[in-house]
C-alpha cells in the first residue's frame, strides 16, 4: 500500500488509516511529537494522558504531545499528522492555528463530537487530503493545507458550541482571546513560570484582573490551571520515563525537590514515588 505522506524540506504531513487490526501502528512512538487530528468512530476506547474515553458518537480528537493509547475499536479510523512547519505558522489566524482552541486549551478537552451532517463533511475533507497525497501534484501542499484548515475551522466552531456556550461555561467572544492566549503561554512557559503574575504580565493586565475574568465565567482559577499543567507533566515524566523525582522537580522549575514533593502530594493525594508505583487509571469519560 502506498505511503500517504508529503515531505518537503522541514515540512511533513501524513495520513494513516487504522482499525482494531493494526492499533500498534498508532500506539507506538512514531507520531509522538507530531500534531495529530484523529477521526474516531463510535465504539472505540482510548486513553489520552490519564483520562479514558469511551466514544459513543463519532468524534475528532486533537492532540500534540499527549500520550495516546487506543485500546479497542472496530470501524476504520483516520489519523492525520503533521509538524509545525507544515501548518502552524503564526501568520495563520491564531484561532485555527495549532495553538488555537482545540490544542492546549485550559479546559483539557481534546475532542469534538460530530453530528451526522458533520461526519459526512469531515470524511470528505479527509478523502480530499488522501487524494492529494496519492496524486502528488505540484499544488498538493497548498490544497492539503486548505483542507486541514477547513477541518480545524469546522471543529473549532463545533467545540465552542459544545463547551463554551452551555450552563456551566459561558465565554463571550470578546473574552475568548484571553483564554486562548493564556493557554498558549501556559504551554510554552509552565516549566519556568509558576505564578499568575507572570502570565498576567504576558497578557498585559493585572493579576487580579486575570483571576477575576476566570472566576466570573465559572472557570478554574489561573493559579489552579498553572498547577494542573505542572502536575500533568510531572505525571507524564513519572509514568513514562525513568527520571528520578529530584530530576523531574528540576525539569519543572523547582530547585527544592522537597517543595515539589509536598505540592504533588497535596494536590494528588499521593507522593510522586507512590504515583509511579501505583499509576491510577485517571478519569473515565463516556462521550
Amino acid at each position: 500500500m502506498q505511503q500517504l505522506i508529503f515531505e518537503d524540506h522541514y515540512k511533513k504531513l501524513g495520513l494513516e488509516l487504522f482499525s482494531q487490526d493494526n492499533l500498534e501502528k498508532i500506539n507506538g512512538t512514531q507520531f509522538r511529537y507530531d500534531i495529530k487530528i484523529l477521526f474516531i468512530p463510535e465504539g472505540y476506547e482510548l486513553t489520552v494522558d490519564f483520562n479514558h474515553y469511551k466514544v459513543s458518537k463519532p468524534s475528532l480528537f486533537f492532540l500534540t504531545n499527549q500520550h495516546l493509547s487506543i485500546e479497542k475499536g472496530k470501524e476504520d479510523s483516520t489519523l492525520l499528522y503533521y509538524n509545525r512547519d507544515f501548518y502552524c505558522i503564526q501568520i495563520h489566524d491564531k484561532e485555527v492555528a495549532c495553538d488555537g482552541l482545540l490544542f492546549h486549551n485550559v479546559f483539557e478537552i481534546p475532542f469534538v463530537e460530530l453530528t451526522d451532517a458533520e461526519i459526512s463533511d469531515i470524511k470528505n475533507l479527509f478523502q480530499h487530503i488522501k487524494d492529494e497525497l496519492e496524486w502528488k501534484d505540484s499544488s498538493a501542499e497548498e490544497m492539503i493545507r486548505t483542507y486541514v484548515k477547513q477541518i480545524i475551522i469546522r471543529a473549532t466552531r463545533n467545540w465552542k458550541k459544545q463547551h463554551l456556550n452551555n450552563d456551566t461555561v459561558k465565554i463571550p467572544g470578546t473574552e475568548l482571546d484571553i483564554f486562548r492566549d493564556f493557554s498558549r503561554y501556559l504551554e510554552i512557559h509552565f516549566r519556568e513560570k509558576h505564578n499568575v503574575a507572570d502570565y498576567a504580565e504576558l497578557l498585559h493586565m493585572a493579576p487580579k484582573t486575570l483571576t477575576h475574568k476566570f472566576k466570573s465565567l465559572n472557570i478554574e482559577s489561573p493559579n489552579q490551571l498553572i498547577i494542573n499543567r505542572i502536575l500533568l507533566e510531572a505525571k507524564r515524566l513519572l509514568f513514562y520515563t525513568d527520571k528520578p523525582v529530584k530530576e523531574i522537580a528540576h525539569d519543572l522549575g523547582y530547585e527544592d525537590p522537597a517543595y515539589f514533593n509536598r505540592l504533588f502530594t497535596n494536590k494528588t493525594g499521593s507522593t510522586p514515588a507512590n504515583f509511579k508505583k501505583n499509576y491510577p487509571s485517571g478519569k473515565k469519560y463516556n462521550i
